[in-house]
């Protein structure tokens, strides 16, 4: 199995792991299983498991009763994920999607995308960017279907 951080043969679980250790990480300068476990919503059990198969794997420094940070690997994983839940944030927001929808949305697809099609959403995001009343064009044919 390839640990790229551009693959798609980490799990969801394994996915979402490295985002929350990235986030604790970034406030605190480590993370706790504790707080990754509250983080998450799962227990500390659940979580230490996940997080020695994280180290073994090489995505994580881990020593048991202690902090852990990511290793550079993980933080490269960890950065991916991070683009890739901003970019699906970004467009579905530039939709017009309300934030609450936008949110649950993310978190349903932002595991099943191809390298492919994440390159080309991130494209249309930026060329809504870009060129922002073909963005405002977009949205008042949103408008016009729904209203139909």
């Amino acid at each position: 199995m390839s640990s790229h951080p551009h693959r798609p043969e980490r799990s969801e679980s394994t996915e979402d792991h490295l985002e929350r250790i990235h986030d604790l990480v970034e406030r605190n300068g480590y993370a706790r299983v504790s707080d990754l476990a509250a983080e998450l919503g799962l227990t500390r059990s659940t979580v230490s498991n996940m997080v020695r198969r994280l180290a073994k794997r090489g995505f994580v420094n881990y020593t048991r009763y202690r902090g852990f940070t990511l290793t550079v690997e993980g933080m490269a994983v960890a950065a991916h994920i991070k683009d890739r839940h901003h970019t699906l944030t970004a467009l579905l927001g530039q939709m017009g999607l309300e934030a609450q929808t936008v949110a649950e949305e993310v978190e349903e697809i932002e595991h099943h995308l191809r390298p492919q099609t994440l390159a080309a959403f991130s494209a249309l995001v930026r060329y809504w960017k870009e060129h922002p009343t073909e963005l405002k064009a977009f949205r008042r044919y949103l408008i016009r279907r729904t209203a139909a």
